[in-house]
């Protein structure tokens, strides 16, 4: 290795003249590093990894073999720009795991928060907007234009349609395709994707007390369970539960609304809640 006073550099790696390379980082063996890169402190390249694009990337993030980030959109409608790629701190980015730029049409930023896990395999396409605390287990992708929000677990080979939006806290079974936009702390399963109650045991593990969960069972049975026009059971569930904070979230990402559908409850949904697989 090779000792600068900034970073530790394999000398099989390969670095671009223009590269940014933060204090205490560590690039292994043969790793690969294109000129519009910035990488944060003490972050570590096992070995294998290609940083290309106008990428930049937290301090303390960790990528494993044969990564890929930064390479440009799979898109038709990408016009060779300088999009970007935005990854946060603290993120673990295990093998195979490929990460694309943003298009000019949507801000040409595709973003990655804090404290992400990826696991092999698992892909972010152009233009998505990831926020921070999310896992993708093994090769779950992401579409263009995804939005996912804070501590959104996705199961292994899970897979999200362009500009779906899933809601903070949300858990995706594994194998499940998502064509519609999934409520915070909603569990969606299926090859077609059904809401099948609450991700009651995120919520446990978030601090959530037994008086959160009861009031988001009685909102989500409310709202999915009960007759009537979806229009007026979201006003009523707006009404009723004005001084819920947690109910709030879902009702303000219901009426934020979105270029996809909302995903409803399908016939297994009906107890509010769900555990995943082993957990009660």
């Amino acid at each position: 290795m090779l000792e600068t006073p900034d970073a530790t550099i394999d000398p099989t790696a390969r670095i671009s003249p223009g590269a940014v390379i933060g204090k205490g980082s560590s690039i292994g063996p043969y790793c690969v590093i294109g000129p519009n890169v910035v990488l944060g402190e003490q972050s570590r390249l096992i070995s294998h990894v290609a940083l290309s694009g106008h990428t930049t990337i937290g301090d303390r993030t960790v990528i494993y073999p044969f990564a890929s980030l930064g390479t440009p959109p799979q898109s038709v409608k990408y016009r060779g720009g300088p999009t970007r790629l935005i990854i946060g701190s603290d993120c673990e980015i295990r093998e195979n795991v490929t990460m694309n730029t943003g298009t000019e049409d949507d801000g040409g930023v595709t973003s990655v928060g804090d404290k992400c896990t990826f696991m092999v395999g698992s892909h972010v396409g152009h233009d998505c907007k990831v926020g921070n605390q999310v896992t993708l287990a093994n090769n779950a992708v992401l579409g263009g234009h995804v939005v996912v929000e804070d501590y959104v677990f996705m199961g292994g080979h899970s897979a999200a349609h362009q500009f779906v939006r899933i809601g903070e806290s949300a858990m995706i079974a594994g194998v499940t395709g998502l064509g519609a936009d999934v409520i915070p702390f909603g569990f969606a399963i299926g090859q077609r994707g059904e809401l099948d109650g609450l991700n009651v045991v995120g919520m446990r593990r978030r601090g959530y007390s037994r008086a959160d969960i009861h009031g988001l069972r009685q909102a989500y049975r409310a709202l999915f369970l009960v007759r009537g026009h979806f229009k007026e059971r979201v006003e009523a569930v707006e009404r009723g539960f004005a001084d819920d904070p947690v109910v709030a979230k879902v009702v303000a990402f219901i009426k934020a609304g979105g270029s996809r559908p909302l995903m409803k409850a399908g016939k297994t949904g009906q107890a509010g809640e769900r555990s995943p697989a082993g957990e009660s």
